[in-house]
């Protein structure tokens, strides 16, 4: 009996010990899988292990676990089922072109081909462009399933035509050049009104109100006199007095003439021979009456404004444009015109001149721009919005979405392969609508981030800090080699993750 107990405590002994033992193999023993394997291969928690990465700068890399040398992080595996890991690095393919060769021990020694360091005499090794170690300082990584669940979308510069507009409003006033004013010349009084409201369609010539002045009077009594006198002196045999009253005929018309009298109605006074009491104002061009200030029996005087007439077959608009714009505009410059409740009718028209001046309080300047007017469609005080339309030379563009624009600086984030988001400055032009021109930091084979970039820049400077973001990626940063973390047990490591 005590042998059949023996041996049933025996064998329990040894079930506790094998499970005990696959227990700690599963949860410890990934220090011995991945240091066997020298070349980051291993198993932890079932998996296995490419590599280790600090969590905090992820071109770190080392084949063993432990503890980050630059902010005593534990590193963290990077397992070879996750997406974008398979290789990362390992894969020359994966690790696209040689941007140049570099001694391991001396980083800032850089060769355009394989060979010696001439000064340490260490064989160079290739650097390349996909390699998260020549990457900037925040760049992340991003797997596939990540990048469709924040809906990451890439493209690549284009050089395109450049549009570039300017969107205002504007408002329709008078061409000043087709507006005519009627002033009497003469002191008197106005007997009959044959226009008697504002807004009345007149054409040149037509008359518009009859007036009685005295001066109009005696300047038309001393025509006739002087015609008189000329006929009956027509036959004198006296040398020069014929000539000298000729002179007074013609002195007499002209003054007529300057007191607004036409040749049809002095011609008139010379045919009746009878000065008239009542001389008719006519309208001095075709347009529509703006302005009124003529009734009956109204006395008037030279400085006094009668009638405002404006031809409304050309109208100007004047559009306000703000400070900043100013470079913008060009005399010339094509431009569309809408009515903000109708966009369906547009008028085309052309900037006719810049006003010098700028108004202080809104910090905007006035572009005047010429619009022909058939149908009468536009009238004085409509707003119109306005669109300064102007093309330039084709440009190296980018969507506005894929710029991050803090003010002083503007970054993109370029995919580098195997799921990299790279941060890079750019230099960056005029803003054509969606689009912005790129003067530098990309170039068009580089694949950038358009939707997505915020949520990547939040995940960016959660590992690296805002003040080390945005450097230029055209010499990668310092880098310190991958060597064996500090020897510490990895249980010490890794419990800060599992808890």
């Amino acid at each position: 009996m005590s042998k059949v107990l023996t041996g049933v405590v025996v064998s329990m002994a040894l079930a506790v010990g094998l499970v005990g033992g696959y227990g700690y193999g599963r949860w410890y023993g990934v220090e011995g899988d991945a240091a066997s394997g020298g070349d980051g291969a291993g198993l932890h928690n079932g998996r296995k292990v490419l590599y280790w990465v600090d969590p905090m700068h992820p071109w770190y890399k080392s084949d063993k676990p432990g503890i980050a040398p630059d902010c005593n992080m534990p590193l963290e595996p990077v397992y070879a089922d996750e997406a974008g890991a398979s290789g990362a690095g390992d894969n020359e393919a994966e690790k696209g072109k040689i941007l140049y060769y570099t001694d391991p021990e001396d980083k800032e020694y850089r060769a355009d081909a394989p060979g010696l360091n001439p000064e340490t005499g260490n064989d160079l090794v290739p650097v390349y462009a996909n390699d998260p170690a020549n990457m900037a300082p925040g760049t992340v990584q991003i797997d596939a399933r990540k990048q469709q669940l924040i809906g990451v979308q890439f493209a690549k510069p284009e050089m395109s035509s450049a549009h570039e507009s300017i969107r205002s409003s504007g408002t329709v006033v008078l061409d000043e050049r087709r507006v005519s004013r009627v002033n009497p010349k003469v002191s008197g009084w106005i007997d009959k009104v044959f226009v008697d409201f504002t807004g009345d369609l007149v054409k040149r010539g037509q008359p518009l109100l009859t007036i009685y002045s005295p001066e109009l009077l005696a300047g038309q009594q001393e025509y006739l006199v002087a015609l008189r006198a000329a006929e009956a002196l027509a036959k004198s045999s006296v040398p020069g007095v014929k000539d000298r009253q000729q002179a007074m005929v013609r002195a007499a018309r002209q003054r007529l003439q300057l007191l607004d009298l036409d040749e049809k109605q002095i011609a008139e006074l010379e045919r009746t021979r009878e000065p008239q009491k009542h001389v008719t104002v006519y309208a001095p061009a075709t347009g529509f009456v703006m302005e009124r200030n003529a009734f009956p029996s109204q006395r008037v005087t030279p400085e006094m404004s009668l009638y405002t007439v404006a031809d409304l077959s050309r109208v100007w608009v004047m559009a306000d444009v703000f400070e900043y714009q100013m470079a913008t505009l060009r005399q010339g410059m094509p431009v569309s015109l809408r009515f903000p409740y109708d966009e369906g009718k547009s008028f085309q028209g052309k900037v006719a001149y810049v006003q010098p001046g700028l108004e202080a309080a809104t910090r905007t300047l006035q572009a005047r721009i010429e619009v022909s007017n058939a149908g009468l469609r536009l009238r004085p005080g409509m707003y119109l919005d306005v669109l300064f339309n102007q093309h330039h030379e084709a440009a190296l563009t980018i969507p506005a979405s894929a710029v991050l624009d803090t003010g002083t600086r503007q970054t993109v984030f370029v995919h580098r392969g195997n799921g990299y988001m790279e941060p890079r400055v750019i230099q960056v032009g005029r803003r054509f609508e969606d689009r912005i021109e790129v003067l530098g930091g990309i170039g068009a084979d580089d694949e950038i981030v358009v939707s997505g970039n915020f949520l990547i820049d939040s995940e960016s400077q959660l590992q690296t800090g805002p003040r080390e973001l945005g450097g230029s990626s055209t010499k990668p940063p310092a880098v310190p080699a991958s060597k064996p973390a500090t020897s510490q047990p990895a249980m010490g490591g890794h419990e800060h993750h599992r808890h």
